[in-house]
């Protein structure tokens, strides 16, 4: 079995312990209410492990515990290498943050946001503001994702064939158009809402590179 070894003394890497053994008292309780089967976290600084926190169960219809070699599935891990590689290509002046991001994808051209309605029968006004790349970054472009279930927008994307995956038959640039017609669930720049913006974003990635996004990846 792997373990993890605290190699250093948490004040020594300018940590507290007791606050970081709230972690455990705050996920403990996760545990308890059944939101989390289990956990473990680790805080490292330098390279060093300063601190562990491990509980509730890798497998809680067979009752086994979490173990330091516990094997996690993390999704949403190509969001930041994709972020990664956008700023790559920005430290090669291929963008500047508040371009708009409709100079390469004319499909967003002129968007339009969402003020009422229904996903059949929905009501839009033209966008004040373009869609810029920054925004795809923080999420802060008014695009949404279809299994969010929060807003008539979400349902549209459903609509449309993207709940969580791709509609049938779509590459990422039809999915990229596609979304472009839909309305924006706010003003560009005005909000915070979890979506697709990362999706777009490796699209001008492959547009920026001349390659696929899974090619530039590798």
């Amino acid at each position: 079995m792997t373990t993890l070894d605290v190699a250093r003394d948490p004040s020594e890497a300018g940590f507290v312990k007791s606050s970081l053994d709230r972690v455990s008292d705050h996920l403990g309780r996760y545990v308890e209410s059944g939101r989390l089967s289990g956990y473990l976290v680790t805080v490292a600084r330098d390279g060093q492990l300063v601190w562990t926190g491990r509980g509730g169960y890798q497998d809680k219809e067979a009752g086994q515990r979490v173990r330091d070699d516990t094997i996690w599935r993390i999704y949403s891990m190509t969001k930041p290498l994709t972020c990664l590689l956008a700023m790559m290509l920005y430290e090669e002046a291929r963008f500047d943050l508040h371009d708009e991001i409709r100079k390469w994808i004319p499909a967003f051209a002129e968007p339009r946001v969402y003020v009422g309605g229904t996903a059949s029968d929905p009501q839009t006004v033209p966008a004040e503001q373009p869609v810029r790349v920054g925004q795809l970054l923080s999420h802060t472009s008014g695009l949404t994702y279809g299994f969010n279930h929060l807003h008539v927008v979400d349902e549209m994307y459903r609509d449309a064939g993207y709940d969580f995956g791709f509609a049938k038959g779509a590459d990422l640039e039809r999915a990229v158009n596609d979304w472009a017609g839909l309305p924006l669930l706010f003003e560009p720049g005005s909000a915070w809402n979890y979506s697709v913006s990362v999706d777009v974003l490796g699209r001008l990635i492959e547009i920026w590179t001349g390659q696929t996004l899974d090619v530039v990846l590798r």
